[in-house]
């Protein structure tokens, strides 16, 4: 990884010097745009409505409109600002962790101690493990303000930006205000139906089903050309039934029949395949005591 930043965290006077990192990354193919009558690719160019030009990225700069007057704001403007200049990322408050609305979370940052002793990092990185506590920062970056949330992952501390206030959009739905009964019976159900579910959250077994099969399409038609049979490809597809849930209770009993059927099935395949194991292992082991004695 490249560090994309370097700065420094301050809460009171405590300075924490760290070099920071984007902490995620884009899995998707790359696709670009082409003429479907020829092929052809499809590219954008930047032209100037004054003279027509195609103008280069480094010979543009920025302005605002009012709608009476235009004011040019150039690279030397916007880098004169002093939250551009600014390195650091200053603690504003300490909250409890439950109090950040997952909502409101952005894009995630790593922190590397950029000092020739980590014992400030890491002793902010035990406080917050110890206090239970997200501290709130505020930054500037990219010609942004940005605030965001300091937490601890592992051992490593993560800045994850966060949506303003005003952007995040108030759920106002009429069908929401609407009194609904629900049975205990219902509820109960229910809550067996999530039970029947539950399990840890193990990220590494979901994979992006869209990106494997628009590789796997990739892969076909590199292979086979424009005439591919995609029902060979993919298997035959077969349409869900998508309509409304008429007799709740029965969905939800079904569901958990369903649901039991298939631990049953996945728990018993697991056993044969260990008995198959051990069963594997089973005459090497007697070869073994036969030339021992």
């Amino acid at each position: 990884m490249r560090s994309i930043w370097k700065g420094a965290l301050t809460f009171g006077l405590v300075n924490v010097p760290v070099k920071v990192y984007s902490a995620t990354e884009d899995h998707d193919v790359s696709l670009h745009q082409v003429h479907n009558k020829d092929g052809g690719r499809i590219r954008y160019q930047r032209v100037c409505e004054v003279d027509g030009e195609v103008v280069p990225y480094q010979d543009i700069d920025k302005a605002y409109d009012d709608g009476e007057q235009t004011v040019v704001l150039t690279k030397d403007d916007l880098a004169s600002l002093p939250s551009e200049r600014s390195r650091e990322i200053e603690v504003v408050e300490f909250v409890p962790s439950d109090q950040v609305d997952l909502l409101t979370l952005d894009k995630a940052y790593y922190l590397e101690p950029d000092s020739s002793s980590p014992k400030a990092y890491v002793l902010l990185r035990k406080t917050l493990e110890q206090t239970d506590r997200t501290a709130i920062v505020r930054f500037s970056l990219r010609q942004k303000t940005r605030l965001a949330a300091l937490r601890v992952r592992g051992d490593v501390l993560v800045l994850q930006t966060l949506l303003w206030a005003d952007e995040v959009r108030e759920a106002a739905f009429p069908a929401l205000d609407e009194s609904v009964r629900i049975s205990a019976k219902e509820l109960e159900m229910s809550a067996s139906l999530v039970e029947s579910f539950s399990k840890d959250f193990e990220p590494e077994e979901f994979t992006d089903a869209y990106q494997a099969e628009l590789r796997t399409l990739i892969d076909a038609k590199l292979e086979q050309g424009d005439a591919i049979d995609t029902d060979a490809t993919f298997g035959k597809q077969e349409e869900e039934d998508g309509g409304e849930v008429i007799d709740l209770m029965e969905a939800l009993r079904a569901s958990v029949e369903r649901s039991r059927a298939a631990r049953s099935g996945a728990a018993a395949t697991d056993g044969t395949a260990e008995k198959k194991k051990a069963a594997g292992t089973k005459p090497a082991a007697k070869k073994r005591n036969s030339k021992a004695s």
